[in-house]
């Protein structure tokens, strides 16, 4: 047998051994445990804001920021979203928003739209917020030298500062400011 023949003989077995051979086990899926959200509403109105609130993802933090082109911090960026997606207008700060007239959510029923806030310091003073997207996730301003991004709620560091969520958008009427 000529070499050139030997060559195609073992190029054809190892193609045909290749063929019927098993592909190789998958690796194993973790899982990990997540505490199940509700999803998000089908309120246009939410939608807009929901929408509004991942498109600025990326948008540098400023301190005191109230616009894309400036810059966000967390309640100027909640106070530019619903002003701008839904016409709505929210207190400046996180501090006056806590206690804006809406009703308080449980976190098992959050729906898109709903202001999540936290005591990031410690103890019950809120001091930071964001919105809540849907699937246990949030848009947020988070701190100096960072962007505007998603977090899940049940981060240990975000699930430990939670305090209370509010809705500022409800069926047939809007939440009011004290």
């Amino acid at each position: 047998m000529t070499t050139m023949a030997r060559f195609a003989l073992l190029s054809l077995a190892a193609l045909l051994a290749a063929c019927s051979s098993r592909p190789p086990a998958p690796a194993p899926v973790v899982v990990q445990p997540r505490v199940v959200y509700s999803q998000p509403s089908a309120s246009p109105v939410a939608d807009d804001v929901l929408i509004r609130a991942i498109g600025l993802v990326g948008t540098p933090y400023r301190w005191g920021g109230n616009t894309p082109d400036s810059g966000f911090d967390c309640s100027g960026l909640i106070k530019y979203v619903y002003r701008d997606a839904a016409g709505i207008s929210l207190p400046r700060s996180t501090r006056e928003m806590i206690v804006m007239q809406a009703p308080t959510v449980d976190a098992k029923s959050l729906q898109s739209g709903d202001l999540v806030f936290f005591a990031t310091g410690g103890g019950s003073q809120v001091s930071h917020a964001g919105i809540y997207v849907g699937d246990g996730r949030f848009v947020h301003a988070p701190s100096t030298g960072g962007t505007v991004r998603l977090d899940y709620l049940s981060n240990s560091y975000w699930a430990k500062a939670y305090l209370q969520a509010k809705r500022v958008i409800q069926q047939g009427h809007l939440a009011q400011n004290p």
